[in-house]
């Protein structure tokens, strides 16, 4: 939103500075992107007299002349200057405006210094207006009317010491694209008084012979009211300086008379409007949806097809305006206009909006009626610009016509002056509440404040506590300690999954991963592949294609994580990520997991300068640490019942009995080739929610049961088939005596053709280490024997095999 200061103060009367007026915005929330300062651009250049112009010695088209100047005001002591000047029209008593060294000249782009032109020193510069970029003038330097006060500001002189202001507006406050809006704010935090704006209702001399027709399928919401006179005899001819001056300073270019009324009611009063050329409209004009195919040539010089059930002004010809969005140029007004349909109307924000995205058309009038306008005043801005028509261009006006009723936006809200202290911190008085809201145009009965159709944003109680601390300003706050309500440690703030989260995020952290957080929305290809894509994870209005599903899992948003990091070179990533996975789309269908992907080779080299590739282990590992930082139970269960994205023979489960508490293994070679990743990839994922909570919450670690006995330890080597897990063994082996046996850990396998040519086809041997740890007394050889045949036992039980010889 852009506006000037002049035109602030046609609607506030105040006596602020600009530095107090910038503030009070970007303080108020309407944050200044800028300010372009004519007296910092312009401000050097003052009026001065040209005592003589003689000829110069060296130069037919050049002359010297003798300026008399006053560089500190009209005030000031007279200085005489010598000046160089080309221009044809320097001569002696000349009154122009004078640039002394110095002086940067912004239609050249040059730092003025004095200089020696043709043997004559120079010492400034007489200027034209395009010199100043006030025209393409440059025939000769400005002309001023005799007897101008010498030592005045230039732009004091010619009315253009006015400062251009811009504001960033949030979407949610229409109001302030207006001008009275801002100053609407500005008066509410006391900068000044809102000006009057009486509205007359202007009587009409003659019925409309234009008439309007409200489709009754858009009479509902599309375009509630729609209002319009015809004023006869209107002269559209150039609009008054004043008004091009401050059009061209917020950025838009004067066209006539009328076209600039309408874009000025737009940016003064957040009133957009249009007049037809009456003489080319045919019949009355009717608002309807579109049937769909129709053609209209706009304004803009591009010509729109319409699809079915968007907003068309239409006579009997055919379509005439895109409604609420830009006007036709069949319709439109020229110079030759002299009779006109003046129009207000009150559109749909969401219909407006919609028409303007399909047909990627922004207009000034679309942006404020997207954003809603105040319907109240749909009648009230036709009478203004009635009036402003009258006095700029003359004419005759009709009656009003209008069809349909203005919508009825009156709403009220509970007011509470404890709520600010309570929402904000402000300890603001009631009195001074209600006179905020009040100057703000909110009309207060008893304790319910009922907000004005220009405040569509204020929905709620709360609102009502932000527009009171926004004028009050919120800089007033001052931190202040949280005072302890209760005696004694306070309660824990963080939930036991919360506590997961943590411990779970900053293990992974620590084992070396890097955490990624990528978005819970991914295609439908690649949900499919993680056992999602249904339609109940389907997203009804999805950013894009590559989002139309919620995730199923973590690991395809890390493995397409991977894929972009491998494009660029990255060949060794170890990927985490930790956040809420969904299994249905109703409450409580999701899950909140830790997935981690490791691809590559080791970060670490080993003592011998080499480095493996990650595998299987690597991934157990990890998630073993996962679990163990989470509390889980040590007495776990491995088993291989994976879900279809992992290697069916280098995966495993981890779980108690038939709770599965995490995954680990090697990424399906299928899955990897679909993600564009090149393998192998390693990945775990651990179910947060799924982990018991330990029995005793314990506020540290257990106490160390340390024994001062010497340990044993047995190794075994069993023969066994190709096909017994080493896991079997293991946990056999560790139930023969769960109180003696300490740890159990495998040490050698021996497989292959060597292997079966010793111990038979389809055998293997492995190998197992056993530690006995005594607590009471030392073993003897007879009780290490005994706990030696019972392990020997449980393994040739549970694998079928026989110890090796």
């Amino acid at each position: 939103m852009k506006f000037t200061l002049s035109w602030l103060k046609d609607h506030l009367e105040t006596s602020a500075s600009l530095d107090e007026i910038l503030f009070a915005l970007t303080d108020l929330g309407h944050e200044v992107e800028g300010v372009e300062d004519p007296a910092a651009r312009l401000g050097a250049f003052r009026v001065a007299r040209i005592i003589e112009a003689s000829q110069h010695p060296n130069a037919d088209r050049l002359r010297v002349c003798r300026v008399e100047t006053r560089p500190e005001g009209p005030d000031g002591p007279s200085v005489e200057v010598q000046v160089v000047c080309g221009a044809p029209n320097a001569r002696t008593g000349l009154i122009g405006v004078f640039a002394p060294p110095g002086t940067h000249v912004p239609g050249t782009g040059v730092d003025l210094k004095p200089g020696v032109i043709r043997g004559v020193e120079s010492n400034g510069m007489m200027c034209s207006e395009r010199e100043l970029e006030l025209s393409e003038d440059h025939d000769g330097i400005i002309e001023l009317p005799e007897g101008t006060l010498l030592g005045q500001r230039y732009i004091d002189y010619k009315g253009l010491n006015d400062p251009m202001i811009w504001v960033k507006i949030t979407p949610n406050r229409p109001d302030a694209l207006g001008v009275r809006g801002i100053a609407r704010d500005l008066a509410a935090r006391g900068l000044g008084k809102l000006k009057d704006m009486p509205i007359v209702a202007i009587k009409g001399q003659f019925p409309s012979p234009i008439g309007v027709q409200i489709d009754p399928a858009l009479k509902a919401k599309g375009c509630p009211v729609f209002s319009g006179r015809v004023i006869r005899g209107v002269k559209n001819g150039p609009s008054p300086d004043w008004m091009q001056a401050r059009l061209k300073a917020i950025g838009l270019r004067p066209i006539s008379a009328l076209v600039d009324i309408t874009n000025y009611f737009t940016f003064g009063l957040s009133r957009p409007l249009h007049v037809f050329d009456a003489a080319k409209v045919k019949g009355d004009l009717r608002i309807h949806p579109a049937k769909g195919g129709e053609e209209l040539l706009a304004l803009d010089g591009k010509t729109y097809t319409l699809a079915a059930g968007q907003m068309l002004i239409s006579d009997d010809q055919g379509p005439e305006s895109l409604a609420g969005i830009m006007g036709g140029e069949v319709s439109g007004c020229t110079p030759e206009t002299v009779d006109v349909f003046l129009e207000s109307a009150w559109w749909d924000p969401i219909t407006i909006a919609a028409t303007g995205r399909a047909l990627k058309i922004n207009s000034d009038a679309r942006y404020r009626f997207e954003r809603g306008i105040d319907p109240a005043f749909t009648v009230d801005g036709l009478e203004l610009a009635t009036q402003m028509i009258l006095d700029l261009c003359g004419g005759t006006p009709s009656d009003v016509v209008i069809d349909g009723a203005i919508p009825d936006m009156t709403r009220s809200y509970r007011f509470d002056p404890a709520r600010v202290g309570a929402l904000v911190g402000l300890d603001i008085p009631e009195s001074e509440q209600r006179q905020t809201l009040t100057a703000l145009g909110f009309r207060l009965e008893g304790n319910q404040a009922f907000p004005p159709g220009w405040r569509p944003d204020v929905q709620g109680e709360a609102d009502l506590v932000e527009e009171v601390a926004r004028v009050a300003s919120l800089s007033n706050l001052k931190g202040q300690p949280m005072a302890r309500m209760l005696p004694g440690v306070p309660k824990p703030i963080l939930t036991p999954l919360q506590k997961r989260e943590k411990a779970a995020r900053r293990t992974l952290a620590a084992l070396g991963y890097n955490e990624c957080v990528t978005y819970s929305f991914i295609d439908a290809g690649a949900a499919a592949l993680f056992g999602g894509g249904s339609d109940a994870l389907r997203v009804d209005n999805p950013i894009s294609s590559e989002m139309s599903h919620m995730r199923p899992d973590l690991l395809p948003g890390l493995l397409r994580a991977a894929a972009r990091n491998q494009a660029r070179g990255f060949m060794d990533l170890a990927l985490f990520e930790l956040g809420p996975v969904f299994t249905g789309g109703e409450p409580g269908e999701q899950r909140v997991q830790a997935t981690a992907l490791l691809v590559g080779a080791q970060a670490a080299r080993d003592p011998h300068g080499s480095r493996r590739m990650v595998d299987v282990f690597d991934a157990k590992a990890d998630a073993e640490a996962v679990l163990a930082a989470l509390g889980a139970p040590q007495r776990v269960q491995v088993g291989r019942k994976v879900e279809g994205w992992f290697h069916p023979g280098r995966s495993g489960e981890i779980g108690l009995g038939p709770v599965k508490l995490a995954m680990f293994g090697e990424v399906h070679p299928k899955v990897l080739a679909a993600m564009d990743v090149k393998g192998p990839a390693m990945a775990l994922t651990v179910y947060l929610e799924a982990v018991p909570q330990p029995k005793v919450n314990a506020t540290a670690k257990a106490a160390l049961q340390a024994s001062d006995l010497q340990p044993v330890e047995r190794d075994f080597a069993f023969v066994v088939d190709k096909g017994v897990e080493a896991l079997t063994m293991v946990n056999a082996a560790q139930g023969a005596d769960k109180a003696l046996i300490a740890a159990v850990r495998v040490f050698d396998q021996f497989t292959g053709d060597k292997a079966e040519a010793q111990m038979g086809a389809g055998k293997k041997s492995l190998a197992i280490s056993v530690r006995l740890q005594p607590t009471d007394k030392t073993l003897t050889e007879a009780e290490i024997e005994a706990v030696s045949a019972r392990i020997i036992e449980k393994v040739a039980k549970a694998t079928g095999g026989v110890l090796r010889g």
